[in-house]
């Protein structure tokens, strides 16, 4: 793993919050995008060399949606950046860690992305992030 290449936040809101970390950061969000295949509104900031995802549920039966359902709003995923995510899902299987996602799929940003369970994670929802060349 390279870095941390995002912080991912649930929220119900995406304008109110958008304005929020707007006030936080002292700056405006960068990017809106909607991923449909994960039924979510996405909202990307910058903070010094870091990046802040907020997420918004497009339907009921999503995952940010069973999240804040359950939990409410706040911190819902740290995403790393890797080099070539298909080897590090096979790496980590190894390890003995428990893949939501077998195999990449696109994600926003411009990444391939796979999520590793929480339940062998310590209760903490990692993203694997890979840029997709263009």
């Amino acid at each position: 793993m390279k870095k941390i290449e995002h912080i991912g936040i649930a929220v119900k809101d995406i304008e109110n919050s958008n304005h929020l970390f707007s006030a936080l950061f002292g700056k405006e969000h960068y990017k809106t995008e909607s991923v449909e295949s994960e039924g979510i509104i996405t909202s990307f900031f910058k903070c010094g060399p870091n990046k802040i995802e907020l997420l918004q549920a497009t339907s009921k039966d999503s995952p940010i949606a069973k999240f804040i359902e359950k939990k409410g709003e706040g911190i819902h995923h740290i995403a790393f950046a890797v080099k070539d995510i298909a080897s590090e899902i096979e790496r980590l299987k190894g390890e003995g860690f428990k893949m939501i996602h077998e195999k990449p799929k696109i994600g926003a940003d411009n990444k391939l992305i796979a999520f590793l369970h929480p339940k062998s994670t310590n209760g903490v929802l990692i993203e694997l992030c890979q840029d997709i060349e263009d």
